[in-house]
């Protein structure tokens, strides 16, 4: 064949499939990317919650004081509180380096006024708190001045606070997995938030819910001792002071829209209640009560409660991680089993079908 021929011959192929084709457009508006819509966070939110935190005082003196200046008191909980999305104790007196208690007498040696150290907030911060209560009845040991030191040691840490007035710092919101998180802090005394002021009570939950996802409230009431482990369904009253009838205050700030209640301040361990889905633990009992206390049986029982809250605020499970109290008031949670029981016992005698599953290993589960 004439190779001339053959050249035209594939040409005109060419041509001819070219023709066939689709004409390319090209289009001079830009194409618009599609619109990824972001996902909710519908992971829950851990919070771990302790009670009476006194780290040891120097005054009057330091024979109250723990080894090695306090630097091995919170080693054996740090792991269970480091590890959840937040981690909250009630601190129980002031932190300052100076000061005389008007509460005690000139050469009292059994004054129940304490004075922990500023220094001794790094530990607070490297055993993993977030929020602290300041909502308590030896907050004041120390006068205002006190206070405010107590508020500069836990801010220049980066530790939140609530409950140390009725105003500014009644209430504080953390952001969690993109969760606002607010807590409220109440005392028995003029000077926080009453657990006896129902109304007031009401009307800081109601701010707080428009400020936060999610409100927990910390209330420090009821009667102490050993006598005072049962929740009784009336008013509290312990030294001549109304200490709450708090059953009433944790379903009345319930009802408000809190939906966590830590209870401390009997100096035991007391027991937890279903209402509403959200769980109400009346008392979490001592925990790191350093020198001044006499610690055995039920006052050395300690706990650290886990709760796992879904984004709307209900009580999804938890975990109770029992433990004691060793020597003067070091914080383990070896040999944890009788604290786990006692809870257990307590709830269900106090609150029978409300009371919250809590199996051997301490799992708590709804019913």
């Amino acid at each position: 064949m004439n190779k001339r021929l053959t050249i035209c011959s594939f040409a005109f192929v060419i041509l001819a499939t070219t023709a066939c084709q689709p004409k390319t457009v090209r289009s001079e508006e830009p194409v618009a990317e599609p619109v990824v819509e972001a996902t909710p966070n519908i992971a829950p939110i851990t919070i771990a919650a302790v009670g009476d935190i006194m780290l040891g005082s120097t005054y009057p003196n330091e024979t109250r004081m723990p080894p090695n200046d306090g630097v091995d008191l919170l080693k054996d909980v740090t792991a269970v509180l480091s590890a959840a999305d937040i981690a909250f104790g009630n601190l129980e007196g002031p932190m300052a380096d100076s000061g005389v208690s008007s509460k005690c007498r000139p050469g009292s040696t059994r004054c129940f006024a304490f004075r922990v150290p500023t220094r001794y907030g790094k530990y607070l911060k490297t055993a993993g708190f977030d929020v602290m209560s300041l909502a308590n009845n030896h907050a004041g040991d120390f006068g205002d001045a006190a206070r405010q030191s107590t508020r500069e040691t836990l801010d220049s840490l980066g530790i939140r606070h609530a409950g140390s007035d009725k105003s500014t710092y009644s209430t504080t919101v953390l952001t969690v997995k993109g969760k606002r998180v607010a807590f409220i802090g109440f005392g028995h005394n003029n000077i926080v938030p009453n657990v006896n002021d129902l109304d007031f009570a009401r009307q800081l939950v109601t701010e707080a819910n428009k400020r936060a996802d999610i409100v927990v409230v910390s209330f420090h009431g009821g009667a102490e001792g050993t006598d005072a482990q049962n929740v009784p369904m009336r008013l509290e009253l312990f030294v001549g002071e109304r200490r709450g009838n708090l059953p009433l205050f944790s379903r009345t700030v319930i009802d408000a829209g809190a939906d966590l209640v830590l209870g401390h301040g009997p100096h035991v361990m007391r027991g937890m209640e279903i209402y509403k889905d959200r769980l109400i633990a009346y008392s979490l009992g001592n925990f790191a009560t350093y020198g001044w206390f006499q610690l055995a049986g039920e006052t050395a029982m300690t706990m650290i409660l886990e709760t796992r809250l879904a984004p709307d605020g209900r009580f999804l499970g938890g975990k109770i991680h029992g433990g004691r109290q060793e020597g003067r008031g070091i914080p383990t949670l070896a040999g944890g089993d009788a604290s786990i029981k006692k809870v257990r016992d307590l709830s269900i005698t106090d609150f029978g079908a409300n009371a919250p599953k809590i199996a051997d290993d301490g799992t708590i589960s709804i019913k």
